[in-house]
């Protein structure tokens, strides 16, 4: 059955309000630039827009958690031993007694893959909560499970702190077994379950819900008071970015682990006037800054779209898949868990198109990471590893047909994000020129924009010198944060880096060229 993810997570998109800009300040005196929202008026110019458009830029906790690239999300609870997905109000919760659980196996397995943060099921539809909550009986505390006096949540939140890892938490609106689901009395209740998993187990990094909004108890469905929530977390975890059906991060709207092509941060906001939740959500409040309806789309972010905008706000891309065909463990998935091939493939698609992975990795009925997904895991490392090992750019001469005051072009190869090249102000089309002191073998590339001052760069192409000519060996459209190119393994001792389409100046932080191994896909 397909996850609720992608079913469900169209149904409330409207309800996400562009959000206050207090978390911007920050990078806004910085760069002395309008931060993650700005509104557009309905004298403004196309070129005018253009540049509000060039302009927005991350939030502080937006700009921390994209530098974050690859998390992970910890699918674990009472469905892993119902062998479920959805799974169903009235479980008998005396079945959830894993023999084996290591929340520092996850960790270390997940840290030796590369992941920076690890999200966990606090409570899927199914209402059974992984720590020891107060407010009801269909919780861990009442299972044999270390006798009744188990929490994975604090477990696995400090075996994240040890193993230097950012933790997270899912808490899923919908709650088939809660009496109260379907009633006003229920946003009351979830408020005080975010308090608990907000005030009790440390530092909470991200906060992540989905759209699913099924029947209660009662047969009616919940009016979420995405306001009330989003209060909540901002007032006892400011740092935490609230992701997919939330103000700081959105679902790329594929289960895939593929982004677009073309994936633009900066997106219009839609110009309806219903001021419906989430007054105090991390963008202004105005009745016009809503987010689109149409995040499934594969253009969301152009300039025909921003051109017919109300708003303009920084809403990045989050891009979810698992590393089985299911969210939950299930042992018949045992010989399906993707090859390592497959998860670099999905990391050059999600990392390397502006993006930052979430791969779901589900503990089985033991508690553990199954080895299969270890090894596949490993795998993908290793892989990644061998390719990015050496920069084959890093000692090259540098030099640009446009340089803006200080913001030279050798900035882009010194592996330093606070550093950046720039051409000059109002010139959007330029190139960059690199020379090797030999010939040099490379099938890789690698850009990132300086995005604490927007994201601007709308078509690029990479040519090499072949003796007689300039050849192109790449191109692409958007690059954002991070950009990762692959082709034909090229041997030359110049390439040049040619912007041929800008919003405004462009820049560029860091620039590589890697040779990958041959891998068997």
């Amino acid at each position: 059955m397909k996850h609720s993810y992608s079913l469900l997570f169209t149904v409330l998109w409207l309800a996400i309000i562009s959000s206050a800009r207090e978390n911007n300040i920050v990078l806004a005196q910085q760069t002395k630039l309008p931060g993650n929202y700005i509104q557009i008026n309905a004298i403004d110019s196309k070129d005018e827009i253009l540049k509000k458009a060039a302009n927005v830029t991350p939030s502080k906790i937006q700009y921390e958690w994209q530098k974050l690239e690859f998390t992970a999300f910890i699918h674990f609870g009472i469905n892993t031993f119902y062998d479920a997905e959805w799974g169903r109000k009235d479980y008998d919760i005396s079945k959830f007694n894993p023999t084996d659980l290591d929340v520092n196996q996850w960790t270390s397995t997940l840290k030796t893959a590369g992941v920076k943060l690890v999200l966990l099921t606090t409570k899927h539809h199914d209402g059974f909560c992984l720590w020891q909550t107060k407010l009801t009986d269909y919780s861990i505390a009442n299972t044999p499970f270390q006798k009744g006096k188990g929490d994975v949540v604090r477990d696995l939140s400090i075996a994240c702190k040890r193993a230097g890892l950012k933790f997270g938490v899912y808490l899923s609106p919908w709650d088939m077994h809660e009496p109260t689901y379907g009633t006003d009395e229920y946003n009351k209740y979830f408020v005080k379950q975010l308090t608990e998993l907000l005030t009790n187990y440390g530092e909470i990094a991200e906060v992540w819900f989905d759209g699913a909004c099924g029947e209660g108890t009662n047969g009616k469905k919940q009016v979420y008071d995405w306001q009330s929530y989003y209060k909540t977390i901002r007032k006892l975890q400011p740092n935490a970015v609230i992701a997919i059906m939330g103000p700081d991060v959105r679902w790329v709207g594929t289960e895939s682990g593929y982004g677009r092509k073309t994936e633009w941060s900066v997106l219009p906001g839609s110009s309806s006037s219903q001021s419906e939740i989430a007054d105090n959500s991390q963008q202004q409040k105005l009745d016009a800054a809503f987010v689109p309806r149409d995040l499934m789309n594969e253009d969301l972010g152009s300039r025909e779209k921003i051109y017919a905008a109300a708003s303009l706000i920084w809403y990045p891309a989050e891009i979810d898949v698992s590393i089985r065909n299911g969210w939950f463990y299930h042992a018949h998935d045992d010989e399906s868990v993707k090859s390592p091939e497959k998860l670099v493939d999905i990391y050059y698609n999600s990392v390397g198109l502006n993006g930052v992975l979430l791969l779901n990795i589900p503990p089985d009925k033991r508690g553990l990471i199954h080895e299969n997904d270890v090894k596949a895991l490993r795998g993908m490392k290793k892989i990644l590893d061998e390719t990015f090992s050496t920069n084959f750019a890093r000692n090259a001469s540098a030099k640009a047909s446009s340089t803006k005051m200080g913001l030279l072009a050798k900035n882009i190869l010194d592996d330093n994000l606070e550093t950046y090249w720039s051409a000059e102000e109002n010139v959007s089309q330029a190139s960059i020129e690199l020379t090797f002191e030999k010939e040099q073998r490379f099938n890789t590339a690698m850009l990132q924009e300086n995005i604490p001052i927007g994201q601007r760069i709308e078509k690029f192409h990479l040519e090499y010198w072949d003796g007689l000519s300039w050849k192109t060996f790449a191109e692409g459209t958007t690059v954002g944060y991070k950009r990762l190119l692959r082709f034909s393994a090229i041997t030359a001792d110049r390439i040049r880096i040619v912007i041929d389409e800008s919003r405004l100046n462009p820049t560029l932080a860091s620039f590589g060229l890697y040779l990958a191994p041959e891998t068997k896909e």
